[in-house]
């Protein structure tokens, strides 16, 4: 046999060599064989598809040529594979690209006929004819397609070949592909379909018009029977199937595609248009996430809010649960706009980083008193949500109950630029234009972001929490990811070491502890005295003028925020965070896994004696209690608050050498706060104790303290007209610390009048600079300065 084959190669050498012209020919004849067939047989463009974590339909949307065409998947369903076949060509498998006995046969039928009434095309001629826009039939056409055919069954595998027919044949109207008929005929993906399910889909392309329903309905049904006769008769499917599947109904009205993810499929496809994008979405939390949406947007439509959002992250790798970018309103209520990356004031939502910010550097431990009273600086007067005053209260109480002086407070001192730079690297991206830009109203919802980027950065504090107990007190180099929606996508966090990226794991710890505090939503109130309640760390926020509600939380495994409002900005009277995004938050955390509350970081924290009463550090006589602290919360003040107070012996007055001998006094530590701190504190903590008053004959050493509570240094005050036109005059205060001692108050050297008890006085100056003065029956004076504007 090799002697044969041999000589006859040799035969074929010798005739091209002495045929050189023959030789050429024949190799420019095997070249343009070659290259004949186009390197992508499809030009056409898909649908955008995203799927759910485990392969389910989320989204999809229309080809950009207006088609339902699915991008190709890697296989088809057996059953498909079969009927088409069985149907279309049943040697598909033994042929290399045509069937010339086929074909004759048909030509016979056909001539007979005087019409084409038989095709004759292999499966592979099929897709080469779908791939050249189903050209005009003639002999020159078949003739192309079986050489086109010849040459594609040399490129590509069997299982290709059908997996490309299946793509892109015609299933009626503007459907294309096996997939897309799957959902538009039967509501499901295409290896759910039946044995008469994908039966009638495999004959459809042959006559794609007798889908239409109410039409042709007869002649379908008796080629798909035929064909499921021909798979019984052939031992593809057993006699039971078979009587089950004929009596099986033919599809009547179309599916719409479902859309449980709509605006996560716009965002993927601003990147991955016409592409099959596997997500990270669980298909259950999603649907049920929707249901949420659904039930709180036909509540609070009532109210004119119509728009709000839902976004849920997995801590452990920063993948998307679910993402709900929008209620199901109508299109005059925005309702393919995106909120989760729509830039939206921030309210409140920021003031736990400044805390954990302050809590890292130092600067503040849990528990520290900060001042909560009537504030102005420059011009700035921020003002608490429920316009009332503690006077102090501890930093994390502050948060807890999300109040706004105290923030601002905080934010002067930690500094604008240094908690700004804080958001930088949060890259908070909608916060981008210059500190001075915004000065202390950041802290109150003076910036803009959005749920992604706040709901990243929770996502990336938590992580660096989770892995530092996870590691024993190290950190991760890139823990600040992004977020990830693509199934099977990799975060890299970088190395492992002790230098922490951003906040500190014991500052990110005692912050989630003050937000565990947050006050709850209505019905929820006792969360704290039964034992399967909801532990989350949570914040809310509601911005200026009522037109966002936020609330973002998190537990060891999970983040999610929530934003409720309108999207063209208008606001409402009762929109705010507790009221409308808090009961959503917690409804979606209830479909989601319990997780236990976060381990303490204790190579990060120590413990601490701290006052009770201020919270700061413990002086040695102040009343003591154990804290953790961060290690570097070491550092921070002394209490300020507690001093030396001399008393008789009866304690009931304070005394001096000069009016006491010293062998008689009762010397005590007292909790002594500033005069307008102790004014509003005193009312909200009935076992605050004032400082007794002197005794009789040591009155003429008191040494009362008062101070302003308004107006505040330098203040530019514009005086106010009623519904009438009158101005209406400003209302001086003053707290002192014996509120029965009489005032005398002046006004450039004028004298106004006398207070006591209530220290209080209208004034109604002209337009320009004025002093004010205050003296108390002591002897003691107070002056402030002040800029009457009168416009």
């Amino acid at each position: 046999m090799k002697t044969k084959i041999s000589t006859f190669w040799n035969k074929i050498k010798v005739y091209f060599k002495n045929n050189p012209k023959k030789c050429i020919a024949v190799i420019l004849l095997l070249l343009g064989y070659y290259f004949s067939l186009p390197r992508t047989l499809f030009e056409e463009p898909y649908s955008t598809v995203i799927e759910s974590n485990e392969g389910e339909l989320l989204a999809a949307k229309i080809a950009r040529d207006g088609q339902w065409r699915f991008p190709a998947k890697d296989s088809i369903p057996d059953k498909f594979k079969k009927c088409i076949v069985y149907f279309e060509d049943e040697h598909f498998y033994h042929h290399s690209g045509f069937n010339p006995v086929a074909m004759a046969k048909a030509i016979q039928q056909n001539r007979k006929a005087g019409k084409v009434v038989r095709g004759g095309s292999t499966l592979t001629q099929q897709v080469i004819r779908l791939a050249r826009k189903n050209k005009k039939r003639t002999y020159f056409e078949k003739a192309i397609e079986i050489i086109l055919s010849t040459r594609f069954e040399l490129r590509c595998s069997k299982e290709e070949i059908l997996n490309l027919y299946a793509a892109h044949a015609p299933f009626g109207g503007n459907v294309v592909g096996l997939e897309m008929a799957s959902w538009r005929y039967f509501g499901v993906q295409s290896h759910q379909l039946s044995w008469a399910e994908t039966a009638t889909l495999a004959v459809l392309p042959n006559a794609p018009s007798l889908i239409y329903p109410g039409k042709n309905q007869i002649k379908l049904q008796k080629k798909r029977n035929a064909l499921l006769k021909k798979l019984f008769d052939e031992k593809v499917i057993d006699k039971l199937t078979y009587e089950l599947s004929i009596q099986e109904p033919l599809p009547q009205k179309p599916y719409d595609v479902p859309q449980i993810a709509q605006h996560l499929l716009q965002k993927v496809a601003k990147t991955n248009e016409g592409k099959r994008i596997k997500t990270t979405i669980s298909y259950s939390i999603q649907n049920r996430a929707n249901q949420i949406a659904q039930y709180y947007y036909n509540q609070y439509k009532q109210n004119e809010v119509h728009n709000l959002a839902i976004l849920v992250i997995d801590v452990k790798n920063r993948n998307i649960v679910s993402y709900v970018g929008n209620s199901p309103t109508d299109n005059e209520h925005n309702k393919d706009v995106d909120i989760i990356s729509a830039p939206r004031s921030t309210g409140s939502i920021l003031k736990p980083f400044l805390f954990a910010s302050m809590i890292d550097d130092g600067e503040l431990l849990p528990n520290t008193l900060v001042a909560d009273i009537p504030t102005q600086i420059s011009g700035y007067t921020p003002q608490n949500f429920n316009n009332s005053f503690d006077g102090a209260v501890p930093a994390q109480r502050a948060l807890a109950r999300s109040l706004n002086i105290p923030a601002v407070l905080m934010l002067q001192e930690h500094g604008v630029n240094k908690f700004y730079e804080l958001l930088q690297q949060f890259k908070l991206r909608n916060i981008n234009k210059l500190p001075d830009h915004y000065g202390l109203s950041l802290i109150l919802g003076g910036a803009e972001s959005n749920l992604w980027d706040l709901c990243r950065t929770y996502s990336n504090l938590t992580g660096t929490l989770n892995y530092f107990n996870q590691s024993n007190g190290k950190y991760r180099s890139n823990e600040f990811v992004e977020l990830n929606y693509r199934n099977g996508f990799k975060q890299d966090f970088g190395t492992s070491g002790f230098q922490k990226e951003i906040l500190s794991a014991g500052s990110i710890y005692l912050t989630y502890n003050a937000m565990k505090e947050v006050n709850r939503p209505e019905g929820d109130e006792a969360w704290k005295f039964y034992d399967s309640a909801l532990q989350i760390a949570w914040k809310t926020g509601t911005s200026f003028g009522n037109r966002d509600a936020w609330a973002i939380g998190t537990n060891s495994r999970y983040v999610v925020g929530v934003w409720v409002g309108n999207a063209n900005g208008e606001g409402r009277p009762e929109l705010t965070g507790v009221t409308n995004a808090a009961p959503i938050l917690f409804d979606v955390f209830n479909l989601l896994p319990r997780k236990n509350w976060f381990q303490a970081p204790l190579n990060d924290l120590e413990s601490a004696e701290v006052c009770k009463q201020s919270g700061y550090l413990a002086q040695d006589d102040c009343p003591k209690m154990k804290q953790l602290i961060t290690k570097v919360g070491k550092k921070t003040a002394i209490c300020p608050y507690h001093k030396w107070v001399h008393l008789d012996k009866s304690e009931q007055f304070r005394v001096n050498s000069d009016c006491e001998s010293v062998e008689n006094m009762v010397n005590k530590k007292w909790f002594i706060l500033p005069p307008v701190m102790e004014w509003y504190y005193k009312s909200q903590h009935i076992d605050y104790k004032t400082l007794p008053p002197y005794r009789y004959d040591c009155q003429q050493y008191q040494q009362a303290s008062m101070d302003f509570i308004y107006p505040k240094p330098n203040s530019k005050i514009y005086l106010a007209k009623d519904f009438y036109g009158k101005i209406q005059p400003v209302i001086l205060k003053i707290a002192h610390s014996n509120r029965e001692s009489k005032l005398f108050w002046s006004l450039d050297n004028q004298f106004l009048g006398e207070t006591q008890t209530f220290h209080e006085m209208p004034i109604k100056p002209e337009t320009g600079i004025h002093y004010i003065t205050v003296t108390d029956e002591f002897g003691n004076e107070i002056k402030r300065k002040i800029e009457i504007i009168n416009e």
